[in-house]
């Protein structure tokens, strides 16, 4: 048999905090695997709250025996709704060691500087070769293009204490206990990625494949495989399938992220996924961001045990 791509290290305890996402709500319930920011803080209730947008950033912390490794996967919007978010929810960037930019889009890459201005050591920056490409564009019915706006620059991220750590393969961090997809083989036939992406190449614009789409991947001990997403540009089944592939583990425990399920191009293959999904059945189904509203409750609706909506500040807390 040949040896896995990617040689994690099982761990004892898996952390994940919502620091943004595009959904908050106060009053949701939590449970033994969720706990949700409190509505008050000594029997009064604070004048702010975390904040919502269109973006994704998620802290993550594995824990095996007396060793523990925090992690950022992608960094939200806007240059204040992260940072606000830890001010209020309590969060030290100092003890963000590494970060991991899901792929270039700004919804994913905008607090990055901000962050990394407030962490007074190096920091791993592990990224694929094509997250820092530009101009980007969406392309809308008329023809017009829409250009997405350019919010790093390698030499800037560098001048900011960045590692960069560059790489379509799939690259252990954290001692091992957290593997990074790099690339993901797109081999599903409903999975086409965005179709109205465009980026320039030669001096022409062309289909934007979004190839620096990658996820994190993490070996829980004695449950499987938790997988964690940005957008899944490259396919949520195809993210899972190629984690399997690279680790040997094929148990899929738990899956957080955006599915990018949401509109008229996209909600056609909700059942699809849901399909495939239910052959892997997870114990813990967390879909997010742009998921979107439709696939938001078919997901609900088809998995009542492991389903679990998400809000800013939300923490997961998964044991073996």
């Amino acid at each position: 048999m040949a040896e896995p791509l990617l040689n994690l290290e099982p761990v004892d305890k898996v952390e994940i905090l919502t620091l943004m996402d595009n959904y908050t709500d106060v009053l949701l319930p939590g449970s033994d695997i969720v706990q949700r920011p409190p509505l008050a803080v000594g029997g009064q209730i604070p004048t702010t709250t975390v904040v919502a947008e269109h973006g994704l950033s998620l802290l993550v912390t594995v824990h095996k025996g007396d060793l523990s490794h925090t992690v950022l996967l992608d960094t939200g919007w806007t240059a204040m709704g992260v940072i606000h978010n830890m001010n209020v929810l309590g969060i030290d960037p100092e003890k963000i060691e590494t970060i991991v930019l899901s792929h270039g889009h700004m919804d994913h890459t905008g607090t990055l500087v901000p962050i990394l201005e407030r962490i007074s050591h190096p920091v791993d920056v592990v990224l694929h070769p094509h997250a820092l490409l530009s101009p980007r564009y969406l392309q809308i019915q008329d023809g017009a293009k829409l250009l997405f706006p350019k919010t790093l620059a390698d030499n800037a991220l560098r001048s900011k204490g960045a590692e960069l750590v560059w790489s379509e393969k799939p690259t252990p961090v954290a001692d091992s206990m957290v593997g990074v997809t790099g690339q993901v083989e797109r081999v599903t036939g409903f999975e086409k990625g965005l179709p109205n992406a465009m980026m320039e190449k030669d001096g022409k614009v062309v289909p934007d494949p979004i190839l620096d789409d990658q996820a994190m991947v993490i070996h829980l001990k004695d449950k499987g495989l938790v997988v964690v997403a940005g957008c899944s540009h490259a396919g949520i089944i195809n993210t899972l399938l190629y984690a399997r592939k690279i680790t040997g583990i094929q148990r899929i425990y738990a899956v957080f992220g955006g599915f990018h399920l949401s509109g008229a191009v996209f909600e056609p293959i909700i059942e699809d996924t849901l399909r495939e999904l239910k052959q892997m059945d997870p114990a813990v189904l967390v879909p997010m961001h742009c998921t979107g509203w439709k696939a938001l409750h078919r997901f609900e609706e088809e998995f009542p045990q492991s389903f679990v909506l998400n809000s800013v500040g939300t923490k997961f807390t998964l044991t073996s």
